[in-house]
């Protein structure tokens, strides 16, 4: 496979992301001691950072990896909104598809990470579904020309209501745009006609409502292909978290293991995996070689404290390293 002319290609793509967004705020520190309080240890905070998350991570995943990344959104109007649109212009990202609102309030995620790892989460957020549906169905419908493929990210936030997700992957369809969807529980049985749905385990379980072996790769084969069969898609990419990830498409059902990785953090690992696997997509590419990327590309990310981008450069030199 030829990585450096389909990497450069990354850079001609445009995509359309369509989803929950969020701050992931950080406090970093030190924890010295237990608190007399409780049993639980005291962080001595160090330092504060802001950054973007859900799907406005998945837009600067796409960035990172050259392409031209549009997010359409539903964010709060008040300070928090004002921060995420900030967010947003300083790291070069269109605000065109955002839609702000006085009905909502921002979702923020607050990491409290000492020695290394996840002391504490603290989520404020609000999770019914927008109000503004056809509003929101016009700004995201009036960008969608031009586009080489859509991504569907769903967090269960309410931006994504069962009227949005046919409506978009109508439109797609229509323009013959292929659509990838990352999924949550709430509108599992939704995206019915999309390209290529990403479920992890967790999610095809409670999906589906349906228990398997994930140790048993015909078990995984059979419950992927009647998921492929009940959305209409043309392939399942299923993340099996330390197990690696699977393909699920009309040609043939494929498992790769993960790549041997030190994992330190899998926050926003599905992010990146949904990044890659749309460009290489967009890309015209083989459904199994998208899977072997995409499981390299989510490996990488985990080596990192906190949800981060991922870095090209890397990415192509582990490809051509370890993918022939």
């Amino acid at each position: 496979m030829d990585f450096n002319t389909l990497f450069q290609g990354f850079n001609n793509k445009k995509v359309l992301i369509v989803g929950d967004s969020m701050i992931d705020a950080y406090m970093w520190g030190e924890v010295n001691r237990m608190s007399p309080e409780a049993p639980v240890p005291v962080v001595e905070v160090k330092k504060h950072e802001n950054r973007l998350g859900g799907a406005a991570n998945v837009a600067l995943n796409l960035k990172a990896l050259g392409a031209n990344p549009i997010l359409c959104s539903v964010i709060g109007a008040g300070e928090r909104g004002v921060l995420f649109e900030k967010l947003m212009k300083e790291s070069n990202l269109s605000t065109e598809g955002i839609l702000s609102t006085n009905k909502r309030k921002t979702t923020i995620k607050t990491r409290v990470i000492a020695e290394n790892k996840h002391q504490l989460r603290i989520d404020e957020e609000e999770t019914s579904p927008i109000e503004q549906v056809e509003e929101f169905l016009k700004l995201t419908i009036s960008l969608i020309n031009d586009i080489d493929v859509i991504i569907l990210q769903d967090y269960n936030k309410g931006v994504l209501t069962p009227e949005i997700i046919e409506r978009v992957i109508d439109s797609a369809n229509k323009k013959g745009i292929p659509t990838i969807v990352d999924p949550k529980k709430l509108n599992f049985n939704s995206y019915k006609n999309c390209t290529i749905f990403k479920p992890n385990l967790a999610e095809i379980k409670a999906g589906m409502q349906v228990d398997f072996d994930t140790n048993n790769i015909a078990e995984i084969e059979k419950a992927t292909s009647e998921l492929r069969k009940k959305l209409s898609a043309k392939g399942i990419l299923l993340t099996l978290s330390e197990r690696g990830m699977c393909i699920n498409s009309e040609k043939e059902f494929k498992h790769t293991p993960a790549f041997k990785r030190n994992i330190i953090d899998v926050s926003g690992a599905g992010d990146t995996v949904i990044s890659v696997a749309s460009l290489c997509l967009a890309s015209n590419m083989d459904y199994t070689d998208l899977s072997v990327l995409s499981n390299l590309a989510g490996g990488i990310v985990c080596e990192e404290v906190g949800v981060v981008p991922i870095n090209k450069e890397k990415l192509l030199t582990q490809a051509l390293k370890h993918i022939s």
